[in-house]
């Protein structure tokens, strides 16, 4: 009798391991270079993650390996990707700079404002005709920002671009870099990870970043002021994706791609944006409960920011155009679209 019983638990077991692990019949890696607390993976991946393991059924399991816990170093995850040597990345694509030209397009000064969500939405609806050629290697499952390039310092208040003079600030992009050079600025680029230890050994005397990673990595700690334009006007963004291994991907039955397809779409960006922008509003949370100066600044201050960055627009459109890159319709494109999808927020 007990070893009928034990017969029956066994093909119980079976039976639960049948409809259940072994049902997944595509396990993904994804692999990042932020901890496995931080709002990026719990807001934003997990979600997706399950979303798309929903939509295919249970078909599909996919495994976030935060920390780069993968071996490497955040600017070696695109490889890693492009090389088989992981299915899935999140990444910021500036971490290689120069590999995506037109993608950097919504990054400018002033051409991204203020708003995450309609900056997605433009890349979202840019990407076929304008930024496919970008990616080859890898299949996008999404593009994103965050709420944009604010400045960070470690005891100097930032009111004028003369304020910058001599600083030296942490940037992931080459964008962003532009940008700190136009302001009279020196550019040290590292990826975030890095951050605290620089601002705790004075390598940088502030960063260049949106308020979301203050709590992270605890920036409220290592910093006095957090500085941003009229109406939450930011200087620049950076841009992020999340892409699969071309091979991987085009390896898949067409049911599994519209797993991925369906929890990609325009719906997920816009909330991918909105995300981004809750995240943000709780960082700088932190550093003024903490007794940071936030500062925003006025009109004509913000304006002086936008006469000094205008260069950095050109300085970009000259660079990709030698690629033979329609960059000042780009930024006219980029414009349109981030302005269409603000209208009606």
């Amino acid at each position: 009798m007990i070893k009928g019983k034990k017969i029956l638990a066994l093909a119980a077991g079976l039976s639960f391991a049948a409809s259940g692990a072994w049902a997944q019949e595509h396990v993904f890696k994804l692999h990042h270079f932020l901890g496995a607390k931080a709002p990026a993976q719990t807001d934003m991946l997990e979600p997706w993650a399950r979303q798309v393991e929903e939509n295919s059924g249970g078909k599909v399991k996919i495994e976030i390996f935060p920390s780069m816990t993968l071996g490497g170093r955040p600017p070696e995850l695109i490889n890693q990707v492009r090389d088989g040597v992981v299915d899935l990345i999140w990444t910021v694509n500036g971490y290689t700079p120069g590999l995506f030209p037109r993608t950097e397009v919504v990054e400018l000064p002033f051409v991204y404002l203020n708003d995450p969500r309609a900056a997605n939405l433009a890349l979202f609806d840019m990407y076929e005709e304008h930024l496919a050629d970008d990616y080859k290697g890898v299949e996008p499952m999404f593009l994103h920002v965050h709420a944009g390039q604010a400045i960070q310092t470690v005891d100097k208040e930032v009111r004028s671009p003369a304020d910058m003079d001599g600083l030296k600030l942490r940037i992931p992009t080459r964008t962003g870099a532009w940008v700190i050079e136009a302001l009279g600025a020196s550019p040290i680029s590292m990826p975030v990870p890095d951050l605290p230890q620089a601002l705790s050994k004075k390598v940088v005397d502030g960063a260049f970043i949106p308020w979301e990673i203050i709590p992270a990595l605890k920036i409220q700690d290592q910093t006095d002021y957090q500085i941003e334009g009229v109406n939450k006007t930011r200087f620049g963004t950076t841009t992020f994706q999340v892409s699969m291994n071309k091979a991987r991907w085009d390896s898949l039955p067409e049911d599994i791609q519209a797993a991925f397809r369906d929890a990609s779409g325009r719906d997920w960006v816009a909330e991918v944006g909105q995300i981004w922008r809750d995240i943000d509003e709780r960082g700088i949370k932190v550093a003024t409960d903490a007794g940071n100066n936030h500062v925003t600044l006025t009109e004509e201050e913000t304006d002086a920011f936008r006469q000094a960055l205008e260069p950095v627009i050109e300085r970009w459109i000259d660079d990709v155009s030698a690629k033979g890159i329609d960059g000042a319709a780009m930024v006219e494109t980029a414009r349109e679209l981030i302005k269409s999808n603000s209208e009606g927020m």
